[in-house]
């Protein structure tokens, strides 16, 4: 199979969406021939009728579709909250077109005829898009089940904490020993799985908590 050089999964699935079956037959073959598991479609609404999230996946999208054309699509699938890095390929493509397609997120923007290795290239280029998304998301959920661990008491310390006040200012305005706040930090930093302040403030930014 594919040598790991080629850096991705394989479990990475492209989706293939363009109205020419014989460019699509051309491009299943040459991606299969690089490992990657492939799925073709020759209209959108078949695509979003059979689209399932994968693992790790992107779209490379032509973009003169007919009834709902490629760049009506990338804004169907934002407004569904779909993530999905895409690689624009078209014959009809133009300027102001391709600016429109980067800007509203896509990783690239191809014309046919297009080199096999630049399409592969911006292939591997949204299936790493594809996985750090993927991360992001993880790391997120993480963060907040272990925010979710937090006793009202220790949220309201780590509010204070991330503000940037000192054990004793806290004490103050939360009406408790000095002591009792050092406790209680020390049991965020522990749930929260961090080992310093700034590690904290960073999650707590994440989290969209504190820092007045």
């Amino acid at each position: 199979m594919t040598p790991p050089a080629t850096g991705h999964s394989p479990l990475a699935t492209v989706f293939l969406l363009d109205d020419e079956p014989g460019m699509l037959k051309a491009l299943t073959r040459l991606l299969k021939a690089e490992g990657f598991t492939v799925r073709g479609f020759t209209d959108a609404k078949t695509f979003l009728e059979s689209y399932r999230a994968e693992e790790l996946s992107c779209l490379v999208l032509d973009v003169a579709m007919p009834e709902l054309n490629g760049l009506e699509l990338q804004q169907r699938l934002t407004h569904m909250g779909v993530l999905l890095p895409i690689v624009f390929l078209t014959g009809h493509g133009d300027i102001p077109m391709s600016v429109q397609a980067i800007k509203a997120g896509a990783v690239d923007f191809l014309t046919k005829p297009v080199k096999d290795d630049d399409l592969l290239r911006a292939v591997r280029a949204a299936l790493k898009r594809a996985a750090d998304q993927r991360d992001l998301i993880s790391e997120a959920a993480s963060l907040q089940q272990r925010y979710s661990l937090l006793t009202p008491r220790e949220r309201e310390v780590m509010e204070h904490v991330v503000a940037g006040q000192l054990n004793k200012q806290v004490a103050a305005d939360l009406g408790t020993g000095e002591q009792n706040i050092k406790m209680h930090r020390a049991r965020v930093m522990e749930k929260m799985g961090v080992e310093s302040l700034a590690d904290l403030v960073r999650a707590a930014e994440r989290l969209g908590v504190g820092g007045k």
